[in-house]
């Protein structure tokens, strides 16, 4: 069944064209198309993740359907070629800026949590020679910060598939959250210079089980460990070259398998039961890759050059962005009877099957859009 294409629509009035213009200035970029444009090239990308296209062939049926201007699959691979992707970066950005929330938490010690990770598109090496895997296989990686509980995407960065997640880390960070990540984050020297600056990042960080302590001494607990909490001390972490200048704090627990989790933290007031709540939250950023993998067409590239690529990725992402505030918004203004869950949003609004509270609402968006 065709999707929706109300959803472009919504697109045109939260970022028209005219705030692309400033964008294209900044990078030096001159749209000499008059019949498809950047701006066209942006809405088909837009709508190819929504409609989950199967590439440029694919779109080149389907783009007139959608009221867009019908070109063919070469005019396409072509544009999407020669658009620098950082374009559609900078649009994700701005599309993060109007539909997140507007206040943060500046001052103080901050509570919300900014899970971040990475996740990895693969193809085979003929299709991307520029970014080589593993193998036979070419990939590039999107390293995400999300915002814990909330389902905000926050930054965004982009790498080949080669690169370490801890290389991408400094252009994630921000201190008006708590940093939640895996092993691929935990390098001691790092912590050090978390500790260190003027306004501290707070962090929670799981260590490689082969980690060592240095120097450790036990907290003082009255009362037993509850859960799967089996240690609780302050070290320093690592040794000889490797060893950290600061002490950290490690809580040691048990996954369900029995297997040690070691996590490294500087929030030294917390419970250890607290601490290991917060490192739980970070599943919430692999839901996070499930659904944009499943439902925005992240795996298909339709390109092979880095600006074909990074801006579908770029592009598919800001549909989320657009999704999870519609959807928000949507569910705090509509009757409590006819309130949804964010997948039955999606597929609802996939399906062009929403009830009628939720179609008034989105018809009548553009007041939305004032607001933001």
């Amino acid at each position: 069944m065709k999707k929706s294409t109300s959803l472009s629509n919504i697109l045109q009035l939260v970022i028209p064209e005219e705030k692309m213009l400033p964008f294209l200035e900044e990078l030096k970029y001159i749209d000499v198309a008059r019949k498809f444009t950047v701006y066209d090239l942006f809405l088909f990308l837009a709508e190819a993740a929504f409609q989950q296209w199967e590439g440029y062939r694919d779109g080149e049926q389907r783009m007139a359907l959608c009221g867009q201007r019908s070109v063919d699959h070469s005019t396409l691979s072509k544009k999407a070629k020669d658009v620098p992707f950082q374009l559609f970066k900078r649009l994700l950005d701005l599309m993060i800026g109007l539909c997140n929330r507007k206040t943060r938490r500046v001052l103080g010690i901050p509570k919300e949590l900014l899970i971040v990770d990475s996740t990895t598109i693969t193809v085979g090496l003929g299709r991307l020679t520029w970014a080589p895997h593993k193998g036979q296989k070419a990939g590039v990686k999107l390293h995400v910060g999300i915002i814990g509980d909330q389902g905000e995407l926050h930054k965004v960065t982009e790498t080949t598939g080669y690169e370490p997640d801890l290389k991408s880390c400094p252009d994630l960070l921000d201190r008006r959250f708590i940093l939640v990540a895996d092993r691929s984050y935990g390098k001691h020297k790092l912590f050090d210079s978390y500790q260190e600056q003027e306004n501290r990042q707070y962090f929670v960080i799981r260590l490689r089980d082969n980690t060592t302590f240095t120097n450790p001494i036990s907290r003082c607990r009255k009362r037993p460990f509850s859960g799967s909490i089996k240690q609780d001390l302050t070290c320093q972490l690592g040794k000889n070259m490797a060893l950290s200048q600061n002490r950290f704090r490690v809580v040691i627990l048990e996954d369900p398998k029995g297997n040690p989790v070691i996590l490294a933290t500087n929030l030294h007031w917390y419970s250890p039961e607290g601490i290991a709540e917060i490192y739980k939250k970070r599943w919430q950023i692999e839901v996070f890759f499930r659904w944009i993998k499943q439902h925005l067409n992240i795996p298909k590239l339709f390109g092979t050059t880095p600006n074909a690529v990074y801006g579908q990725l770029y592009t598919a992402l800001l549909i989320y962005v657009l999704l999870k505030f519609l959807f928000e918004q949507g569910n705090a203004a509509v009757h409590p009877s006819a309130k949804l869950t964010f997948v039955d949003f999606d597929r609802l609004f996939t399906l062009e099957t929403l009830p009628p509270e939720w179609r008034i609402y989105l018809a009548n968006v553009v007041f939305l859009t004032s607001i933001i």
